[in-house]
């Protein structure tokens, strides 16, 4: 089993091909076949209405319930005072198995750390280079999962991917995926000071190929265990009773 737990589907800016209009999605799953990636979990990317993006990714996940996890994308701000009930269609009627919250949206909130906590759900929040944050929320709902992708930058900002090794090494519930990731010592760092349970495998599809992500992680030289944490056990590990709902589908 290898999961691909960072891959955006469904609906949002720029999931279409802007040259032939077609989904870029069909197109990922093709090459994350042929990588042999066998299960994707499956969010929207940015939207104007995050309730109508989670459905489209709900039918997604329902058209492949043996391949596909599904997490809930929250506007913290827009969304604010329906956080609960959103988590809660999405845990219920979708079977999702987590939450993605972006800093390009709005800060992640409490509300949504209540409501990810009242679910037992872990939380894919993108800082974009705002570590300060990871202190309170570690230290605020330490039963909380915390998974921040691209060591904190998709846009390559060593600085901030260097600092937040600490955090990362310090929080017990905080943890990372390789998507995006193009300093490579950097990927091998977490592994070596924060240890193999820190790192989940991630691609950032359909935007970047799955296959040359997953390589990324061939490359590290892990051990058979070790390798396999950070292709997909760290993942159902997280995901807690949700892969019980995913194992039952």
């Amino acid at each position: 089993m290898i999961i691909d737990s960072h891959c955006h589907a469904g609906a949002g800016f720029g999931l279409r091909d802007p040259w032939t209009g077609q989904p870029l999605f069909e197109r990922y799953l093709r090459r994350a076949s042929a990588a042999g990636i066998t299960h994707s979990a499956l969010f929207a990317n940015f939207n104007d209405d995050y309730a109508q993006a989670n459905r489209a990714v709900a039918r997604l996940v329902a058209s492949n319930r043996r391949r596909f996890f599904g997490l809930a994308y929250i506007h913290t701000e827009r969304d604010r005072g329906r956080v609960f009930d959103m988590i809660r269609i999405a845990v219920e009627c979708y079977g999702f198995v987590g939450i993605k919250v972006h800093r390009h949206d709005a800060r992640i909130s409490r509300e949504l750390c209540e409501a990810a906590r009242a679910f037992a759900l872990p939380v894919l929040y993108d800082v974009e280079t705002e570590l300060g944050v990871l202190d309170t929320l570690t230290r605020d709902f330490p039963d909380l999962p915390f998974i921040v992708p691209h060591l904190s930058s998709f846009a390559e900002n060593w600085r901030s991917q260097t600092a937040f090794l600490d955090r990362l090494q310090a929080h017990d519930n905080l943890y990372t995926d390789s998507s995006g990731v193009r300093f490579f010592d950097l990927l091998a760092r977490v592994v070596e000071h924060c240890g193999p349970r820190k790192l989940l495998f991630g691609s950032d599809g359909p935007w970047l190929h799955p296959g040359v992500e997953l390589t990324k992680i061939k490359a590290l030289g892990l051990s058979p265990a070790d390798e396999a944490l950070v292709l997909g056990g760290n993942f159902l590990r997280l995901i807690g009773a949700g892969f019980e709902r995913f194992a039952a589908a």
